[in-house]
């Protein structure tokens, strides 16, 4: 198999992360989407969305979206566990997942598209959008801190693809927008240290 990847992309990320935690060697296939690499005939005969990341499958089989790559890779590959282990904990693993995507991610992703030079003309920009956007991520990063007073990462017990989603969009939000951590919400930079020092961060 052979994953189609967007470097810079969070989503992208995720699962170049979650190959590393598994220790898979799965071979990456950069796609170039300035130059319309992700919009041509045979890309798009793989995913009609145009997006990445990608994997494809030694059948021929495509899976898309960063979270089904994640899943199918989880269940050909269950150990260490990312995802969790009977009902109760996968349960809790997968609401903090969906968390991290809909208090980070997605708007991290949103201020770059409506302040990003990239997307000036592919993208009608609202820049009161990306400030409203700003203002609730560092909301919810205050939140998080809270819920993370006692824990070592996010879902509770070991580092899970909870701990990836949010990882991502703090080095997005970091390296794409400049907004970091806050030193004085202790809780979420003792998580920060924790992820980001672990041999796959870089992946």
């Amino acid at each position: 198999m052979k994953l189609y990847d967007l470097p810079a992309s969070p989503n992208a990320r995720r699962v170049r992360i979650f190959l590393a935690e598994k220790g898979l060697d799965v071979p990456m296939v950069p796609v170039n989407m300035m130059t319309g690499e992700n919009q041509t005939d045979d890309y798009l005969a793989k995913n009609s969305l145009g997006r990445m990341p990608l994997l494809e499958l030694e059948d021929g089989s495509c899976i898309a979206e960063s979270m089904a790559i994640c899943r199918y890779l989880e269940e050909m590959h269950p150990s260490p566990s990312l995802m969790g282990n009977g009902a109760l904990e996968s349960a809790t693993i997968e609401m903090w997942q969906r968390r991290m995507e809909f208090e980070f991610i997605l708007p991290i992703i949103s201020i770059f598209r409506h302040t990003a030079d990239m997307w000036k003309d592919r993208f009608v920009q609202i820049p009161e959008v990306a400030e409203q956007e700003r203002i609730a991520v560092k909301a919810r990063m205050e939140w998080l801190d809270k819920e993370l007073n006692g824990k070592q990462f996010i879902a509770g017990g070991d580092y899970s693809v909870a701990d990836i989603t949010a990882q991502c969009a703090f080095v997005m939000a970091k390296a794409a927008l400049g907004i970091r951590i806050p030193e004085e919400l202790k809780n979420l930079s003792g998580w920060w240290a924790r992820v980001s020092t672990r041999p796959t961060a870089r992946a």
